[in-house]
């Protein structure tokens, strides 16, 4: 029986590359319309470190269980849960990047405008963010990854 390795960093890659690519065009048919590229606010922004640092201090707590030591406030349901959590926030991180990355694709031809480029730099900023959160919910799902038994192969047959 082969073990389900959770979400692979080539499945990130091609969800930020197709929401660049639906996200751009979407921009460009709006901007053909007369509508501009909405501002990125700081909210988003926030709300991205925020899920990051949660996703982050709940996987220690799963990291620290996994380790042997004892919590009785993690259970399987909560550590599930997390996992969970952090394959959702990798994936809309990566949704994310796409979506700042179009953007500023976007707005690229006006940067010699110093408020365009303004705003390209916040996109920039909200794209890293959402890059962070992608790789915490990455490092997230491996820290819930159980470690195999000591009676079982590679492949994660037991022997008993």
């Amino acid at each position: 029986m082969r073990h389900h390795t959770g979400i692979r960093a080539t499945t990130l890659v091609l969800v930020a590359v197709a929401m660049t690519v639906l996200a751009w065009l979407l921009l460009r048919w709006l901007a053909s319309g007369g509508s501009s590229v909405p501002d990125p606010g700081w909210v988003g922004g926030v709300a991205m470190v925020f899920l990051g640092a949660a996703l982050l201090v709940g996987g220690w707590q799963v990291r620290k269980v996994r380790d042997g030591h004892p919590n009785p406030t993690i259970t399987p349901l909560r550590a599930a849960r997390t996992l969970v959590l952090a394959q959702a926030g990798a994936l809309t991180g990566s949704a994310l990047v796409g979506w700042y990355v179009a953007n500023v694709l976007v707005l690229l031809p006006d940067a010699d405008v110093e408020s365009q480029l303004a705003r390209i730099w916040a996109f920039g900023v909200h794209a890293a963010i959402a890059l962070l959160l992608a790789v915490a919910g990455m490092v997230v799902q491996g820290w819930c990854r159980l470690r195999p038994r000591d009676d079982e192969d590679e492949n994660g047959s037991d022997h008993s």
